[in-house]
C-alpha cells in the first residue's frame, strides 16, 4: 500500500462532534485500523480541533481519555432559534448562490459579535489553545483546515504554508456564526469551515483511499452535503456518521460540554460495527 495515498476527513459537528470523532478513532485504532497516520488530514469545526491533534502526533488514548474528564470550566451554548432564523433568512435571500449565503451568515456572525452577544475572540483562543496544548503545524504530512471569509463568503484552506498560526486557524475553522465571534487572520475575519460543507470532502480528491467521520453528514441550503462530494470519486471511500446509539448521546445540543463524555463512548462503542468496512478502504 505505500503508493497508495490516504486521507482522513473530520467534519464538523460542535464539542460532541470532537468527542465522538475521537472515540471512533480510538476505537478504530483498538481493533487494528488506525488512521491518524492519513498522509492528508482535512479538519473542518470540530473536525479541525481533533485533525491538528491527531497529525501533531498527539496520542489516541489520550485525546480519549481528556473527552472523558468532568465537562469543567467550559460553559454550554447553542444556536438559539433566532440564530436559526437568521440562518434562514440568510438563505432565502442567497437564491442558492453558495458564495452570497456565506456572506450573509459572515454578516450575522460580526453582528453578534458587535451586540455583545458572543465572547470575546481572545476568549475563544484561550479555549482552542487549551485544547491544542501549543502546538504547532505538523511537518511530516499535510493537514488542511477550512475556513470562510466573514466579509466576502471566500472559502479559504489554511495548512503550513500560509504563514498563519495553527491556534488560529483551528479557532476560526470553529467560529460558529452567532455562537462564537469570527477570528482575525492577517486582518481579515473568518467563521466556521462549515458555512461551506459539514466537511469539505472534496479537498482529498485524488487521494486513494478516503475515509470521512462526518458527524453531521448533511448542511443547509447550498452547504454541500457529505455524499455529494464523494460521489464520482475515484477512491476508495469510507463515510461514517453516528449511528443510533451515538446520536442519543449527542443529543440535541452539539455544543454542550456535559455531553462531550457519552459522546466519546458512545463513538469509541461504533467503531466495532464499521471495522470491516473502513479495514477494507483502509488496507483493502
Amino acid at each position: 500500500m505505500s503508493d497508495q495515498r490516504t486521507a482522513l476527513v473530520l467534519g464538523g459537528g460542535g464539542i460532541t462532534g470532537i468527542a465522538w470523532e475521537i472515540g471512533l478513532l480510538a476505537g478504530l485504532a483498538e481493533v487494528g485500523t488506525d488512521l491518524t497516520g492519513a498522509d492528508l488530514v482535512v479538519g473542518t469545526s470540530a473536525g479541525s480541533v481533533v485533525g491538528a491533534q491527531v497529525a501533531t502526533g498527539e496520542p489516541l488514548e489520550a485525546m480519549y481519555g481528556r473527552q472523558l474528564e468532568p465537562a469543567t470550566g467550559e460553559k454550554a451554548t447553542r444556536l438559539n432559534r433566532a440564530t436559526f432564523a437568521q440562518f434562514g433568512w440568510a438563505l432565502l435571500r442567497s437564491r442558492g448562490r453558495d458564495v452570497e449565503f456565506r456572506r450573509r451568515i459572515g454578516a450575522l456572525a460580526l453582528a453578534a459579535e458587535k451586540a455583545g452577544a458572543t465572547p470575546s475572540e481572545q476568549e475563544r483562543l484561550d479555549v482552542i489553545g487549551a485544547r491544542l496544548g501549543g502546538k504547532d503545524w505538523p511537518v511530516d504530512r499535510l493537514l488542511q483546515v477550512t475556513a470562510v471569509d466573514a466579509e466576502t463568503g471566500e472559502f479559504r484552506v489554511f495548512d503550513r504554508d500560509s504563514g498563519v498560526p495553527l491556534l488560529h486557524a483551528v479557532a476560526a475553522s470553529c467560529a460558529v456564526p452567532g455562537v462564537y465571534p469570527p477570528v482575525t487572520v492577517d486582518g481579515r475575519r473568518y467563521v466556521d469551515g462549515g458555512m461551506r460543507s459539514a466537511a469539505n470532502a472534496d479537498l482529498a480528491q485524488g487521494y486513494d483511499r478516503l475515509v470521512v467521520l462526518a458527524p453531521i453528514p448533511r448542511g443547509i441550503g447550498p452547504m454541500a452535503s457529505v455524499d455529494a462530494q464523494v460521489t464520482g470519486m475515484v477512491s476508495r471511500v469510507a463515510v461514517v456518521s453516528p449511528d443510533r446509539t451515538s446520536r442519543a448521546a449527542i443529543g440535541r445540543n452539539v455544543l454542550d460540554p456535559a455531553a462531550r463524555a457519552p459522546s466519546a463512548r458512545a463513538g469509541r462503542a461504533q467503531a466495532a460495527s464499521v471495522a470491516a468496512r473502513i479495514a477494507d478502504v483502509w488496507h483493502g
